[in-house]
């Protein structure tokens, strides 16, 4: 049965197929969430965004983890958030939807998520949140394939969030 965790920690350190990595454009590693999947996977993983040329805003690429204990990293360029009249929600909701399905297309069956464009991106946790879950238990209703999809959260101010969220839509 597929499920959708809630945990708060450190997304390079969990047991999935695949960790989602909130990147910039470049693909070539920043701070938050991106760096620390960086240098938890080593150099190799840099080498192999070099070949991915770049990520624009929604989509997904995918690379080896490298030292992770995920087999993949996939990487998605969430949206700035500029108040909410640039499209940013629909942009986010694209970056689950289109990790989601590239996970599939790899034969993944797990995969585990930051709060993609909360951090330095500005993008509101309370608007985030509940875009992330409907695009989960969407996904969940439409495949087989992946069975757990889980959350990380940074802090315990978001894990309440999300377990809010995902309680709200049970």
């Amino acid at each position: 049965m597929a499920a959708i965790e809630i945990v708060q920690g450190d997304i390079t350190s969990l047991e999935v197929d695949a960790i989602v990595n909130a990147a910039n454009r470049t693909l070539l590693g920043g701070g938050g969430v991106d760096g620390a999947i960086h240098r938890a996977a080593g150099p190799e993983l840099l080498e192999a965004c070099r070949s991915l040329n770049g990520c624009r805003t929604g989509e997904a690429k995918i690379t080896p983890g490298f030292r992770l204990s995920a087999r993949y990293v996939i990487h998605t360029v969430g949206p700035v958030w500029h108040g909410g009249d640039r499209q940013e929600e629909q942009l986010l909701a694209a970056c689950y939807r289109n990790s989601l399905e590239l996970a599939e297309r790899h034969g993944l069956t797990s995969i585990a998520f930051p709060g993609i464009s909360t951090g330095v991106y500005g993008f509101p946790v309370a608007r985030a949140c509940p875009i992330a879950i409907g695009e989960a238990r969407g996904f969940l209703e439409r495949t087989e394939m992946i069975s757990r999809i889980v959350f990380c959260c940074f802090s315990g101010a978001d894990l309440d969030v999300y377990r809010k969220n995902l309680a709200a839509e049970q």
